[in-house]
């Protein structure tokens, strides 16, 4: 199954670059970096500042995250219509990875609130059996 902003509930979180949009602690709104850890109920994202990596866990239950995706998932959501809930206020600055030819990839902003990811994040991708998740 291909990555899109309608599918990303269902993918393998870890490694995308993540924005903490809204917590009930307001210290972990605005919080970015990349999920290293997904577990049923928290996402822990590696935030670099200055040189410096610290991790940081911030619950699923509470929170809404902004999920960056690149590629052919990125040109899906912009011809959806899939804007980024923060345009308005912040700007964009998700790392990009520069392609062979020196170009920056397309990335689109996926938001999701943090309760459709409550589960063991291996059930939450599975594609058979009784997952709600199919």
């Amino acid at each position: 199954m291909a990555l899109t902003p309608e599918t990303l509930p269902r993918h393998e979180l870890n490694g995308l670059p993540v924005r903490v949009v809204e917590s009930d602690d307001s210290s972990r709104v605005g919080l970015e970096g990349r999920v290293v850890i997904e577990t049923t109920k928290t996402l822990s994202i590696e935030i670099r500042d200055d040189g410096e990596s610290r991790v940081v866990m911030v619950p699923k239950s509470g929170s809404t995250f902004e999920f960056a995706i690149t590629d052919d998932a990125a040109e899906d959501a912009k011809s959806s219509g899939t804007a980024s809930k923060l345009a308005d206020t912040q700007p964009a600055t998700f790392e990009q990875s520069d392609g062979a030819d020196g170009a920056g990839e397309d990335v689109a902003y996926v938001t999701v609130d943090g309760s459709r990811l409550l589960s063991r994040p291996a059930r939450r991708t599975e594609t058979s059996g009784d997952s709600p998740w199919q």
